[in-house]
């Protein structure tokens, strides 16, 4: 059975990965969706998230996962694929009422689409992207937040 695991990953942080991590040992595929946004402004190109993630889960002995991307209606995008379950991470009790909108949008626009949520790691539940974009904006610590070299990697692109 396959999943979606759809998002900016703008950067991939320590809690996109233990996501991941435990979305690998319980599905046969990880689909990582890796959203286009043309309104977004991103550290990372598509292609560099891309090949960040790659890069991640080869270090973490990931296997199982494969790495797409798509713009528009996540719906649009799992009709295309024929996976039927997409799961979100939850930090707090505000992604829950925003996620399960999204989830039960989403349901009346595929029939038979489940999205499942999975609670974030403690250690992991204070941190977004949007978080982490702004601390590496100002030259801050990102080492908490993101994996050595994706540290590396934000440190080039604001130049600190």
């Amino acid at each position: 059975m396959k999943v979606i695991y759809p998002g900016s990953f703008d950067p991939l942080t320590l809690g996109h990965i233990d996501i991941i991590k435990r979305l690998s040992k319980m599905f046969d595929e990880v689909v990582v969706a890796v959203l286009i946004n043309e309104n977004k402004n991103s550290i990372f190109s598509l292609e560099e998230r891309e090949n960040i993630i790659r890069e991640e889960m080869i270090e973490e002995g990931i296997e199982n996962i494969s790495i797409a991307s798509f713009d528009g209606l996540l719906v649009n995008f799992a009709k295309k694929t024929g996976i039927k379950t997409v799961a979100r991470g939850l930090r707090e009790i505000t992604d829950y009422e925003y996620e399960k909108n999204i989830a039960m949008f989403n349901s009346k626009l595929m029939e038979g689409l489940e999205t499942i949520f999975l609670l974030s790691d403690p250690n992991y539940s204070y941190i977004s992207s949007s978080g982490v974009r702004e601390v590496a904006s100002f030259k801050g610590d990102v080492s908490s937040f993101v994996s050595k070299d994706v540290e590396l990697k934000i440190k080039e692109k604001f130049e600190y």
